[in-house]
């Protein structure tokens, strides 16, 4: 499972994503093996929070994946 953070200040989202597993930070970077199976694993239907905490659909957070470089 993985969450979106945001910028508890200002609510933009970062260009980071958590791996709630092991409270890992994952960069949005495409040469990043993490961040490669992140996106795998959510395009498999693997569970994607919001940045506050709330399970998104599946097809909501593919979308979401789709737009990350």
């Amino acid at each position: 499972m993985y969450k979106i953070v945001k910028n508890k200040v200002t609510n933009e989202l970062l260009n980071i994503i958590l791996r709630l597993s092991d409270n890992a930070f994952i960069p949005f970077d495409p040469a990043n093996t993490d961040y490669q199976q992140f996106k795998k694993d959510i395009m498999a239907g693997g569970e994607l929070q919001d940045a506050d905490g709330v399970v998104m659909t599946p097809e909501a957070a593919q979308e979401f994946v789709k737009g990350l470089p």
